[in-house]
């Protein structure tokens, strides 16, 4: 890496995840689609049943962007990330239809999340291991936020890349990040079982299994506990504030996806200084 100041590789990251941000706009809103369009098929050819003539959905990659309303393409300065929605006012230039907020915010805050990470582990290899972590984490949370669907297109890479890059020893152990794995899948499991069978209801998905395990692979067993506590104390809070808002009925579902995803990334840039802030608080250190 070039010697640069960090506070340049910091605004770097930024400007990086702000245009990151923009292509995961279009991961979280297309990738379900595709996914549903694609078991639809799946199932009709088990089935033997004839396959709708009517075209597949737009691609992650090779179609442009367009207004989801109007269907035109959108120029290039449009597309220019935070600044394109803040120049068209959050409205189509060619329908006047409302762009929605999401499309600001998911880029913003893989901006801001991208140069908190070069922040705290520098231009290494790490923090570009943590950039993937973290871009990955948005969109899972976005796809289960919108459709409370996480795809195994998502989580399974990155459970994958954990398990690998303990074989560096970046973050932990080639055994820690094996035994976190196992441990993150069979508890959440567990817990959906039992859940089950005293209520006859599904509690969560099996996402957030494979989530849950992908976080033991990149922090360790230790990680765990604490990722599920804050993840269930931020979804309490949420889901109080919604409630109590009466933005969400009681028996509406909420997705758990997202609540391990923030509890996830916050111990993985801040773990070591919240647990020492604990310790501290309760005189166990």
């Amino acid at each position: 890496m070039p010697d640069l100041p960090l506070t340049v590789w910091i605004v770097v990251a930024g400007v990086l995840g702000l245009i990151v941000g923009s292509f995961l706009n279009v991961v979280i809103l297309r990738l379900p689609v595709q996914l549903e369009a694609f078991w639809q098929r799946e199932a009709r050819d088990i089935l033997g049943l004839e396959q709708p003539d009517e075209p597949l959905p737009p691609g992650i990659v090779r179609e442009g962007s367009h207004c989801p309303h109007c269907k035109h393409p959108l120029a290039a300065h449009d597309n220019i990330p935070l600044f394109g929605w803040l120049l068209l006012r959050g409205r189509c230039r060619y329908c006047q239809t409302r762009i929605s907020i999401q499309y600001p915010l998911i880029e913003l805050l893989t901006g801001i999340l991208s140069a908190i990470v070069i922040w705290k582990f520098g231009p290494t290899l790490a923090g570009l291991a943590g950039l993937f972590f973290t871009w990955v984490l948005v969109a899972s949370s976005g796809i289960d936020f919108r459709t409370q669907l996480l795809p195994d297109q998502l989580t399974l890479p990155l459970l994958w890349a954990g398990l690998l890059l303990s074989l560096l020893h970046l973050f932990v152990q080639p055994s820690a990040s094996i035994l976190a794995a196992a441990i993150g899948y069979l508890s959440l499991w567990s817990v959906y079982w039992l859940f089950k069978l005293l209520t006859g209801k599904e509690g969560m998905g099996f996402g957030d299994f494979k989530l849950l395990a992908a976080l033991g692979a990149w922090m360790g067993p230790m990680s765990l506990l604490p990722v599920i506590l804050l993840s269930s104390l931020i979804g309490a809070l949420v889901g109080g504030a919604l409630i109590a808002l009466r933005k969400h009925g009681r028996e509406v579902p909420m997705p758990f996806g997202p609540f391990l995803a923030m509890a996830g990334w916050v111990w993985f840039v801040a773990g070591d200084q919240l647990a020492h802030a604990y310790m501290s608080f309760t005189g166990l250190r």
